[in-house]
C-alpha cells in the first residue's frame, strides 16, 4: 500500500447503548452483567429491570414483555436489558428497540456442570439426591427424575434451556442444526466464558467501546476448596449427558475464534488483553484492600455480602478505608453484588415503587436522599 492511502484514519464508531445480553447461569454471567450496569450508569440509559420484588426476569418460566418493571407505560423505549431471563425473541423485541444489539456467554459444559452442582446442590432433586458430582454422573437417569424437570433445570443442558429451548430434547442432528442457526439469527455475538478477557476485548470491538467499560473484579467467584474433582470418565459423561450444550459450545467456541480472527486479529487481540489485565491490577490496586477476593465472613462491608448458595462459598471484596468520593463510587461500583446493584438501579429508576427487600440495607442512599 502506498504512503497515503495509510494516512486515512480509520473511522469512528458510535458506541453502541441499545443492548440485550442474554445472562446464562454459572458462566461469568454476574460479571458481565455488572459490566452492563456501570455502563447504563455511565450513559444514564434506562434498564429493563425486573417487576416487583423479583430479581430475575420471571426466570424460569419463559420471558414476556410484562415481566420488566414499568413496561406498560415504558413500552418498547429502553435501553438495556441483562437480568436473568429465559430467551423469547418475539417478547424481548417488545421491550428492545429495533437496532439492539444482542449478545449472550457460553462455558465448556463440563466445569458448568460442577459449578451448577455445587451451586444449586440444595436447590435440585436430581443433585440433593446424590451424595457428590462424580456419583451423580455415573447415572444421572438414577436421580434425574422426568417429573421434576422444572427444579432439575440445572442439572441438564441448562444453557440450551436458558435459550428458550427444551433441554430434555433428543440429541437429533437436524434439529440441532436448526437451533444453532435460529440462535446465530437472533444474536449478534456469543462469548465463551473460558476466554473471558478475550471475550470482553471482542465485546469492546463490537460494541465500539472503551476500555474501562469492560474492565471488571471477578464476581459471584467461589472459594477454591468447595470446588469437586471431576474423574475422567466424569468429563466424558458430562459430554454425552449434556449433549445438546456440549454441541451448543463447540459451535460457538469455533465460531468466537474465527470472529476474532476476521475483526481483530490474534496480535491485537493479545496486546488488548495484555492492556486490560493491566488496567485490571491498576484498579485492584486502588480500590482493594486485599487483591483476591475473600470468604464472607472477612467482608467487612454487609452491605457488600453476595449473595450464598448452597455449598459454594460465594466471595466478595472489601474496598480500602479511606478512599476519596468520585475514586469510592468507581470502586463500588466495580465490587457490588448483582442482587444489590439490581435493588439500587431499581429504586433510582422507579423511586415510588417499594424497594427489592434485600434482606439487608441497600448501599447506597437513593437519588431523593443526596
Amino acid at each position: 500500500k502506498s504512503r497515503k492511502e495509510l494516512l486515512i484514519p480509520p473511522t469512528p464508531c458510535r458506541a453502541k447503548t441499545n443492548i440485550m445480553f442474554l445472562k446464562t447461569h454459572k458462566t461469568a454471567s454476574s460479571t458481565v452483567l455488572n459490566i452492563m450496569f456501570r455502563f447504563a450508569e455511565r450513559y444514564n440509559l434506562t434498564v429493563a429491570l425486573p417487576a416487583d420484588q423479583l430479581f430475575h426476569l420471571g426466570y424460569p418460566r419463559t420471558f414476556v414483555a410484562h415481566f420488566v418493571e414499568g413496561f406498560e407505560t415504558i413500552g418498547q423505549n429502553y435501553n438495556i436489558m441483562c437480568n436473568h431471563l429465559r430467551f423469547n425473541p418475539l417478547e424481548v423485541k417488545r421491550v428492545m428497540a429495533a437496532n439492539t444489539f444482542y449478545f449472550s456467554i457460553l462455558r465448556n459444559p463440563i466445569p458448568l456442570l460442577e459449578s451448577s452442582y455445587i451451586y444449586y446442590k440444595d436447590h435440585v432433586p436430581a443433585f440433593r439426591r446424590s451424595k457428590n458430582v462424580n456419583e451423580f454422573l455415573a447415572s444421572p437417569t438414577k436421580y434425574y427424575h422426568p417429573a421434576d424437570y422444572r427444579e432439575n433445570i440445572y442439572a441438564r443442558n441448562i444453557m440450551w434451556f436458558d435459550f428458550g429451548y427444551n433441554n430434555n430434547a433428543e440429541d437429533d442432528t437436524k434439529y440441532i442444526q436448526a437451533v444453532l442457526e435460529e440462535i446465530e439469527q437472533n444474536f449478534h455475538l456469543i462469548l465463551i466464558a473460558d476466554y473471558f478477557d478475550e471475550s470482553m476485548i471482542l465485546l469492546k470491538h463490537a460494541l465500539c467501546w472503551d476500555l474501562d467499560d469492560v474492565v471488571y473484579f471477578k464476581l459471584n467467584s467461589r472459594s477454591q476448596d468447595t470446588v469437586q474433582a471431576l474423574s475422567p470418565e466424569s468429563e466424558e459423561r458430562i459430554k454425552a449427558w449434556c449433549s445438546l450444550d456440549w454441541k451448543l459450545y463447540l459451535h460457538f467456541n469455533q465460531s468466537f475464534w474465527k470472529r476474532i480472527e476476521e475483526t481483530i486479529g490474534l496480535e491485537v487481540l493479545e496486546k488488548e488483553v495484555d492492556h486490560l489485565r493491566t488496567r485490571q491490577k491498576e484498579l485492584m490496586e486502588t480500590c482493594l484492600s486485599e487483591q483476591d477476593p475473600v470468604r464472607r465472613d472477612h467482608i467487612r462491608n454487609k452491605a457488600l455480602l453476595p449473595f450464598q448458595s448452597g455449598a459454594a462459598s460465594i466471595l466478595g471484596y472489601n474496598l480500602k478505608p479511606d478512599l476519596d468520593n468520585r475514586t469510592l463510587r468507581t470502586c463500588q461500583r466495580m465490587v457490588v453484588p448483582e442482587l444489590q446493584y439490581t435493588s439500587y438501579l431499581y429504586a433510582v429508576q422507579h423511586p415510588h415503587k417499594k424497594r427489592k427487600e434485600l434482606g439487608f440495607s441497600l448501599l447506597w442512599p437513593s437519588q431523593q436522599e443526596k
